[in-house]
């Protein structure tokens, strides 16, 4: 009944706290790894597998189900994949071995990449008009959320007896009242027919965006492949290349690049977003020379330093991506091309982090990580250079509307 429903300003915040958490979740992962490394004995390049899989999941899910919601609604899509994740938590909690980790992760990914699509939407549906914050949390919430997850998770760890227990007990309860409690959010998508056809694995970005998309790719590529650096080899790093062996120093590690995202995206709110993509791939680029940097320097200060600069500029860069991709994005296209976004980041997330705990065995920690850093800055710089080359036409608004994007950097 509608007069049970929440609010449409309820039903926003409620919809932003959520995809928070569940970003949150995805995060708690991190500072674990090396727990369960020591107790089921696996090498690195089992760790980033372990990683690695859940990106390559939620990859499928984003593939298959991203568009889903705006043939269904999103109502369905999120009560099915908060269950989803709620299953995903209890096979963490009953994990006695890699396989068991392997099954949670992959169920996670699936129920993380259907929520990433259908929640991002829902944002962008529910914004207030006058007052749009739909893009800005949708690009500020995977480093709060993961943030807040890691550090959460390296306090349980460093100080809790039996931390996974804790964790994972209490996530799997929150994501079962999380699914009860979505029935209480006003369906916001108008249903356009073509579901079926929508479960046919692709990535639809809408011929008005595909320059914008094209320009944005290798800043995204490289924000994302380092963001995947630190989440699964980050507290290995701090351990064995610093001497630092603290489950809670790792985890402020990932805060520190991904907390400062949030400061990014608050900083160049209302910049037009190719300034704040261009600004953001700039610092970006700054920060992630430090942290090579900081690794021949053995400077633990100067990689903590760098990682919130890189954090910064990510953060930026990324808000300035979602801006100038979404720019005029027709409703019916909304939770697709966000799916798409996101399929790009990914995909870098995982598949460069699995790659380098693969090379760790071989070239050890150190010399991957710096060549890893040298990659990421020449696929900024080609960014950086692509979009002075390109950013007069970006300017202007696909078929000359004002999308929530550009409504926002304008409030």
């Amino acid at each position: 009944m509608p007069s049970r429903r929440l609010s449409r300003p309820a039903a926003f915040w409620s919809v932003a706290v959520l995809l928070v958490l569940m970003l949150a979740a995805s995060g708690v992962p991190s500072p674990l790894y090396r727990v369960y490394q020591e107790e089921f004995g696996f090498s690195s390049g089992v760790l980033t597998t372990i990683f690695g899989i859940y990106s390559f999941a939620l990859l499928v899910s984003l593939l298959v189900v991203g568009g889903l919601s705006d043939h269904v609604g999103r109502r369905p899509v999120l009560i099915a994949a908060f269950v989803l994740e709620a299953t995903s938590m209890a096979l963490f909690l009953f994990a006695d071995g890699v396989g068991w980790l392997l099954a949670a992760r992959v169920v996670q990914g699936l129920a993380t990449g259907a929520l990433t699509s259908t929640l991002g939407a829902s944002v962008l549906d529910l914004q207030h008009r006058d007052r749009p914050l739909g893009a800005f949390i949708n690009s500020a919430s995977p480093g709060v959320g993961l943030s807040i997850g890691a550090v959460a998770a390296g306090l349980l760890v460093q100080f809790v007896p039996s931390p996974t227990d804790w964790v994972f007990g209490v996530l799997t309860v929150v994501f079962l009242l999380a699914a009860a409690g979505t029935y209480l959010l006003p369906e916001s998508s108008a249903r356009i027919p073509g579901a079926l056809a929508s479960l046919r694995p692709q990535v639809h970005v809408p011929p008005a965006h595909r320059r914008a998309f094209v320009v944005a790719l290798p800043l995204l590529v490289a924000c994302w492949a380092l963001g995947g650096l630190y989440a699964s080899l980050g507290p290995s790093l701090v351990a064995d290349v610093f001497g630092i062996d603290n489950h809670l120093v790792g985890g402020l590690l990932i805060l520190a690049l991904n907390g400062t995202g949030i400061v990014g995206s608050l900083a160049l709110r209302t910049s037009p977003p190719e300034r704040a993509l261009l600004l953001g791939a700039l610092v970006f680029i700054v920060g992630v020379a430090g942290t090579v940097s900081a690794l021949f320097a053995t400077s633990a200060g100067l990689l903590f330093i760098s990682a919130v600069v890189t954090g910064f500029g990510f953060g930026a860069a990324f808000l300035g991506a979602v801006s100038t991709i979404t720019r005029g994005v027709a409703a019916a296209h909304r939770a697709g091309l966000l799916a798409a976004i996101f399929v790009v980041g990914y995909l870098a997330f995982s598949v460069p982090a699995i790659a380098a705990g693969v090379a760790v065995g071989t070239f050890g920690l150190t010399r991957t990580t710096e060549v890893y850093g040298g990659i990421v800055v020449v696929l900024a710089l080609l960014a950086a250079g692509g979009l002075l080359r390109a950013r007069r036409a970006l300017a202007q608004p696909a078929a000359g509307q004002r999308s929530e994007v550009s409504e926002v950097l304008a409030a």
